[in-house]
């Protein structure tokens, strides 16, 4: 068995678990946190990273860990975990589809695999920059659209204007078929399985943009940051099809 064979097949098992608390909670009565950032937090993504981060530090002890909700466990490794245990709590809570569990592994800083896992749905999106598979079937972007008759997601639109400059983002609304705020994670699995052409995120942290940088990537699409850069590197996501990424830079620049 390939070393990426034996962490694919350990991510399954990272997302089943998780899976298993999540779908437990999901549209019950949930107690609401905020964290220091006003942003919520339920028992349900406490006690999915819980279990994610116990399985790693059992199989794989010598591996580094970077969750949302629990912080860094063995900083300086070669591989790291960096988990986002349900990206989309806010769509969770009000028993919204659109979220998902991100799992990423890097290697010396890199990401060479990625997970969105929709436990609702059944929908398990793994991506290795090579290629990436919904339940085992290969999928890719949508490389047949032109800008006006494309489907453009984003997660939350007053989050452009305090992050980017919204007259620019208006613009490249104003020149798309249709734009929906079908966001988060799930907006990132609609692009790499050719269900919608382009998500952008104004602002984003790094357990948001690891995991979605193999799964983009491999489904034939291009992913960077507002400006083109390095996504990893950087603040903000836009993924798209190679056709049309270019252009919604430009447009948004």
């Amino acid at each position: 068995m390939s070393e990426l064979k034996e962490f694919k097949d350990f991510s399954k098992i990272l997302s089943i678990e998780s899976g298993k608390i999540i779908k437990k909670y999901f549209r019950t009565s949930l107690n609401i946190d905020s964290k220091a950032d006003n942003s919520p937090v339920t028992i349900a993504d406490k006690k999915s990273e819980e279990i994610m981060r116990e399985l790693i530090m059992k199989h794989f002890p010598n591996h580094g860990i970077l969750g949302e909700e629990f912080g860094e466990h063995n900083k300086n490794t070669e591989y790291k975990w960096i988990l986002d245990p349900i990206d989309g709590t806010k769509s969770f809570i009000h028993g919204m589809i659109t979220f998902g569990t991100l799992i990423a592994l890097t290697k010396n800083g890199n990401p060479i695999l990625g997970i969105i896992n929709q436990p609702v749905t059944n929908e398990f999106l793994v991506g290795d920059n090579k290629s990436t598979k919904l339940n085992g079937e290969l999928v890719n972007v949508n490389e047949n659209k032109s800008l006006d008759s494309a489907l453009l997601l984003t997660t939350d639109y007053l989050n452009v204007e305090k992050y980017q400059d919204i007259e620019k983002f208006n613009r490249l609304m104003h020149k798309v078929k249709l734009i929906r705020t079908w966001g988060n994670c799930y907006g990132y699995s609609m692009v790499a399985t050719g269900m919608a052409d382009i998500m952008i995120d104004p602002i984003m942290s790094i357990w948001d943009t690891a995991a979605l940088i193999p799964i983009i990537t491999g489904a034939g699409g291009i992913i960077t940051d507002y400006q083109g850069n390095d996504p990893m590197k950087g603040e903000s996501i836009i993924a798209a099809s190679k056709n049309l990424h270019s252009t919604v830079i430009d447009i948004l620049n």
